[in-house]
């Protein structure tokens, strides 16, 4: 009960990601809508991770929608594909079947727990959330192991291919003033890296203040193209939530007197270059910018099965 708690409490937090991936029929060259009886794609979102406190393996799987589309409220529950056949096969050719959750097999009690996770009224989630998820911990997710994902669903085969890489933790971090014009109720955090020499590492981070959910910001990736091999200190920007009204002058910054929560990941190339197209395609926006086409390591559908390697960092920010 647990780890099903531990699980269902982690996977709605990530919607942000999931929503998005349903546009994914954006592209470069010129675009021609596509009629809504030929769009037939499964969008995919699953992880796995290795480290501390790291989350059950999860795939949430929907259906993707015409670019001209409308959706409410009411939609959604249609939109997640119940049925499918889900396995996680390792590179020992260990092979897993996840188990399908939603939200309406949930106790009350478990709903509510949830609910106040997410900041949601208790016990109310407005659709049928549903998800593919490793209940018992038999996968053996691991450092530089390798895992193939399996779906089987309306007599359509999907798959793909994710690597966990080893890990490269933060050295330290610790809090100073911030930059610029004096702030005594803020701090900015800062890191000290060493990034091993002649390994192409790819880093994600996400943070969380006071308790709360964990973040990811508008720009969460990096590659080491620029530093590989290198020790260096440099600035972590606090991930804010988009439905809050953020002060520009404390954006980025952890206020004094609270708690933080880093998440640290190293994640494979592909797994960088779908957040990094992901994350450009949320900068262009309006009617003269150009479309990006979101990164995908799935073969028969969109969308992406990525690999973690994690580590948490929990501080307290100084008082003044």
């Amino acid at each position: 009960m647990e780890t099903k708690k531990k699980i269902m409490r982690q996977f709605l937090s990530y919607m942000g990601a999931l929503l998005i991936l349903l546009g994914m029929v954006s592209c470069e060259e010129e675009y021609l809508p596509i009629p809504p009886e030929a769009i037939d794609d499964i969008v995919v979102e699953g992880y796995i991770e290795a480290g501390e406190d790291a989350r059950p393996v999860f795939v949430f799987l929907t259906r993707a929608l015409p670019f001209f589309s409308e959706l409410d409220i009411n939609g959604f529950s249609d939109l997640y594909v119940k049925g499918a056949m889900v396995s996680v096969t390792d590179d020992n050719s260990n092979e897993v079947f996840l188990t399908e959750i939603c939200w309406s097999d949930l106790s009350d009690e478990l709903k509510a727990i949830i609910a106040q996770q997410i900041g949601l009224p208790t016990g109310v989630v407005p659709f049928d959330l549903c998800a593919y998820v490793d209940l018992n911990g038999e996968v053996d997710a691991r450092e530089g192991g390798t895992y193939t994902l399996n779906i089987d669903v309306d007599g359509n085969s999907l798959s793909a291919i994710t690597t966990v890489p080893e890990h490269v933790p933060l050295d330290s971090l610790w809090f100073e003033p911030p930059r610029g014009e004096p702030n005594d109720s803020m701090a900015e955090l800062w890191c000290k890296i060493i990034d091993p020499a002649g390994v192409s590492n790819y880093y994600r981070y996400l943070t969380a203040t006071d308790g709360g959910p964990l973040i990811a910001g508008f720009a969460t990736v990096t590659d080491d193209a620029f530093f590989d091999g290198k020790s260096f200190d440099f600035p972590l920007t606090k991930s804010e939530d988009p439905q809050e009204d953020i002060e520009p002058a404390n954006f980025g910054l952890f206020k004094r007197g609270t708690s933080a929560r880093i998440k640290w990941c190293n994640i494979d190339e592909q797994h960088f270059y779908f957040w990094n197209t992901l994350e450009t395609s949320r900068s262009r926006q309006g009617p003269f910018s150009s479309y990006v086409r979101i990164a995908s390591n799935i073969e028969g559908g969109l969308g992406i099965w990525g690999g973690y390697s994690v580590s948490y960092y929990d501080l307290v920010v100084p008082p003044k």
